[in-house]
């Protein structure tokens, strides 16, 4: 772990991958979670999906051999990892539509108390649409949200109502930052780990809604 205060963004995708078991299908959105394609090794046994028709998407590979063809939702060069799979977006939508995923990984702009997940579209941005999170949001068994715990701003990204425009309500159930772990129960937030350097006042302070802490955790 780092020396300095609370988890880098490979730390913490270290900690999420931490979280994750073999057999696990699962998909990495746009920003922080891919860091954790380059992490996964194929011993671990955890296959990747790609929403443009992916299944065992592997690392970028080196400049020289890159394949335009072989690319992730975000256009950027991937890699196939041995008995991986390409197919039509139709049937890589029907794969998350039919709940056949078992974690969704996404970066988030807000998580509300209630697990209301907003990721796509800050107020004023111009932009074309909410593209594949939605249907990634509500089709995975499980919603996990990798984010800064604060804006650059010094602003909460988890919130007791979101501000910014949803792409889909009551879905996200684990949140991992920079300062900490944190579960989205039906009874609101809980902690569930601090990052090193943090106290639990310090997540509370930085969380703009009512934050359960467990005895288990320390401050």
């Amino acid at each position: 772990m780092s020396a300095t205060r609370g988890w880098t963004e490979a730390e913490i995708a270290r900690r999420v991958l931490a979280d994750l078991w073999e057999g696990a299908y699962v998909n990495l959105g746009i920003g922080m979670p891919l860091l954790l394609n380059e992490l996964l090794t194929p011993e671990m046994g955890i296959i990747l999906h790609s929403e443009n028709g992916i299944l065992g998407m592997g690392p970028a590979p080196p400049p020289d051999r890159r394949d335009d063809d072989i690319v992730d939702a975000g256009k950027a060069h991937v890699t196939l990892i041995p008995g991986a799979s390409v197919f039509h977006s139709a049937d890589s939508f029907a794969m998350l539509r039919g709940g056949h995923l078992d974690v969704a990984l996404l970066g988030a702009y807000q998580v509300s108390m209630r697990g209301d997940l907003a990721n796509w579209k800050r107020p004023g941005q111009r932009i074309a649409g909410v593209g594949g999170a939605a249907d990634i949001s509500v089709g995975a068994r499980r919603v996990w949200v990798m984010m800064r715990h604060l804006t650059r701003d010094g602003e909460p990204r988890l919130v007791r109502e979101c501000t910014f425009p949803l792409t889909a309500r009551g879905v996200v159930r684990r949140v991992y930052t920079d300062m900490a772990v944190v579960d989205v129960t039906p009874e609101g937030l809980r902690l569930a780990e601090l990052a090193p350097g943090y106290t639990v006042a310090d997540v509370v302070a930085a969380t703009d809604a009512p934050l359960a802490v467990p005895e288990s955790v320390g401050g």
